[in-house]
């Protein structure tokens, strides 16, 4: 479910130079030095997205994510592709028309290759870059796009993902009804191989829809996880992994395998294979580390008493397989053997977070960080070194916005279980002020916030410490990166102790003087934004403000309109809903409507198949009917989905969200509707010819 209700966060931590970056902006003067970043500047805000090694590690290949204009045009970030070399530290733009994805490192030829659209393609195809030479080369094409895409270990053959091509009679009507979940295509599995003259796509022989793909390090199998029909609910939860014969394309064997699958690696002999899995059906993360025979049989655990999720696994040695993990509110990049003994952390906790890892042949490792002082960049731990080296920086004007103090919390919730969570301070605050408070709920619940990056469109972080707020990220229990029981001590209790939990941590920093208890706001997202409903209705009377995002409010509604109501089962509410009616509505924000005091703006994706925006509208009917008085505004963004990606219905969000703050939590429940239209001058937005 994490990508059910994930949100745009980015999942960061704190180093020791982040905590004295902060201690310096406390006693700089704001008027003289940083100034606070505006909306146009989140707005343009650039990262750095996959990071990739080659594998003679000379070049480190990198896309940039780069916002469109809003005041422009509204559209999702374009992609730029960029290389650069180790040595020198010259930085190359390929030159694309469209943008690239798949970026990958071709085994044994030192190139990257990545899919795009160039020249006459009427679909993707699969390009090469070499580094040394700038040129480009169209390697191979399907009949229709490459979805993904894995190299063998000689970089000769790939397996490749592709939608059927579906054979369905031409209607003569002048248009085209819905078919509500049929005639969707499968996702079928190709291998094909491009040393030969003419390379050609050979379908692998399961029906079913393929996700992820790997080959054996001989070359002679392929593993591949397939589910039994292309619905969500299969993908998050039913995919089996079978080993095919690379030959005659035909099953040798399955693993046993149970719930949520995010990575397959074979052992360098090729006689075991690792999974990054659930531990169980019931698990909500594919966080765990599970080997099995390439043989068959079930999967285990290695490490069951990890307080902590796997985020990439990479078996390097037969005996050693490296790891980025996530602990607590950090992550550490390690390694551990097959069967779960010697665990060594190479990078400790309490540095920069780390997302991913590529590893080279000559030992150069490249990741994707990101900090509390700046987004995703690309980042190297050369080889025979100790210290991550920072080779890319997005986003230089970021050094003169002013920053709060980011900082680790720890809380004892009402049941004395221990509560992380991240707070950003105001900028330049006074001991002798309570400010007020955005809490920030992330969605999930199986997802959590790191000590990093913590501002985007949907997420205050920054752009509003530097305007006065504290701004806290509980990791509530169901949160990840906090082991098995924690993310399982929330199902079956749902807006129950979770929610507890956030309201607890609001008490703890009412309690240490920085926050005034009749200024505090909540927002979030999916999951995030049902929180945001609960304590809008709920908790009404400990809320001033709430900004809810494509979020839940009826859970009965809720189950019969999203397309996974068997993951919501699984790993959320272990019964079945018709076993207990009643208890979804008590657990459901309408349900406590009457008690709901706190002006609240919904927002909502007007195409969302994952949170249908009919429970926005349900909240939003329920209250103007039942407290016409209470400040309450729906707003619907056409053509986007569970989360906006998008740049101008972005910008959008970002602006509203500021305004609905600064009226009720800097002015007061009585201030009236902010206007439906945007002063845009107000914000220092500005529209040029």
């Amino acid at each position: 479910m994490k990508t059910l209700f994930m949100m745009h966060a980015f999942y960061t931590k704190m180093s020791l130079f982040a905590l004295i970056f902060g201690l310096l902006l406390l006693g700089a003067n704001p008027a003289t030095a940083q100034q606070p970043m505006t909306p146009m500047q989140l707005a343009g805000l650039e990262n750095v997205g996959a990071v990739v090694i080659s594998s003679d590690g000379s070049y480190v290949a990198f896309t940039k994510v780069v916002p469109a204009d809003p005041r422009t045009e509204n559209r999702p970030s374009s992609v730029q592709l960029h290389y650069m070399n180790l040595e020198s530290g010259e930085t190359t733009q390929v030159d694309l028309s469209a943008n690239p994805g798949g970026l990958a490192a071709r085994p044994a030829h030192g190139t990257f290759t990545f899919t795009t659209r160039r020249g006459d393609d009427s679909h993707n195809a699969l390009y090469e870059v070499n580094p040394l030479s700038g040129n480009i080369n169209r390697l191979f094409s399907h009949s229709s796009n490459m979805l993904s895409y894995v190299w063998d270990s000689q970089g000769r053959r790939i397996g490749f993902v592709a939608f059927e091509q579906l054979d369905l009679p031409e209607n003569p009507l002048p248009y085209e009804p819905i078919f509500f979940e049929e005639n969707r295509p499968q996702r079928l599995g190709f291998i094909a191989d491009l040393g030969s003259a003419n390379p050609q796509s050979q379908q692998l022989g399961v029906v079913g829809s393929y996700y992820l793909m790997q080959w054996s390090p001989d070359s002679r199998r392929i593993a591949a996880s397939i589910a039994p029909t292309p619905e969500v609910d299969d993908q998050f939860m039913f995919q089996t992994v079978h080993i095919f014969d690379a030959e005659t394309r035909r099953v040798l064997n399955t693993l046993d395998n149970a719930g949520k699958i995010g990575q397959i690696e074979w052992s360098p002999n090729g006689d075991r294979i690792a999974l990054r899995n659930g531990n169980s059906i019931n698990d909500p993360i594919d966080g765990r580390i599970m080997v099995v025979s390439a043989s068959g049989g079930t999967p285990q655990n290695i490490n069951p008493d990890f307080e902590g999720k796997y985020e990439q696994i990479m078996w390097t040695a037969n005996n050693t397989i490296h790891f980025i993990a996530s602990e607590g509110v950090w992550t550490s990049f390690g390694t551990i053997a097959p069967d779960g003994t010697n665990k060594t952390r190479i990078i400790d906790t309490g540095g920069p977070v780390k997302n991913s890892f590529s590893v080279s042949e000559a030992g150069h490792i490249a990741f994707a960080v990101d900090t509390p002082e700046h987004p995703r960049e690309a980042y190297v731990l050369r080889a025979n070194s100790e210290e991550l080296e920072r080779l890319t920086h997005t986003n230089a004007w970021l050094s003169d916005v002013a920053m709060g103090v980011q900082e680790v919390v720890r809380y004892p919730a009402r049941d004395g279980r221990m509560i992380e969570g991240l707070l950003i301070r105001p900028f330049g605050e006074s001991e002798a002020v309570r400010y007020p408070l955005i809490t920030v709920v992330h969605g999930g619940p199986e997802a959590h916030y790191s000590n990093g990056w913590l501002t985007g469109y949907s997420l205050p972080g920054q752009l509003m410490a530097a305007r006065g707020y504290a701004v806290f990220y509980p990791n509530y229990r169901g949160s990840t990166g906090r082991g098995l029981e924690f993310i399982k001590s929330s199902q079956g209790d749902l807006a129950g102790a979770e929610f507890d939990d956030v309201v607890d941590g609001v008490d703890y920093l009412i309690e240490t003087g920085l926050v005034d208890p009749d200024r505090v706001g909540v927002t979030g997202g999916s999951y995030g934004g049902y929180a945001t409903a609960w304590m809008s209705t709920y908790y009404s009377d400990r809320f001033a403000a709430g900004v809810m995002f494509v979020g839940i409010s009826n859970n009965i509604s809720k189950w019969g309109t999203s397309d996974i109501p068997e993951e919501l089962y699984l790993v959320h509410s272990r019964k079945r809903i018709w076993d207990y009616w009643e208890d979804n509505l008590l657990r459901s924000p309408i349900y406590y409507v009457e008690r709901s005091q706190t002006p609240i703006l919904i927002m909502h994706g007007a195409e969302d198949t994952r949170v249908h925006p009919a429970q926005s509208l349900e909240l939003y009917r329920h209250l103007v009917v039942r407290k016409p008085d209470l400040p309450v505004r729906l707003i619907l963004y056409p053509d986007e989905g569970h989360g906006n990606v998008r740049s101008t219905s972005r910008f959008d969000y970002n602006l509203r969200m500021i305004r609905w703050f600064d009226t009720y939590l800097k002015g007061g429940p009585n201030e009236p509707l902010p206007p439906t239209h945007l002063d845009f001058e107000s914000f220092g937005v500005t529209f040029e010819d």
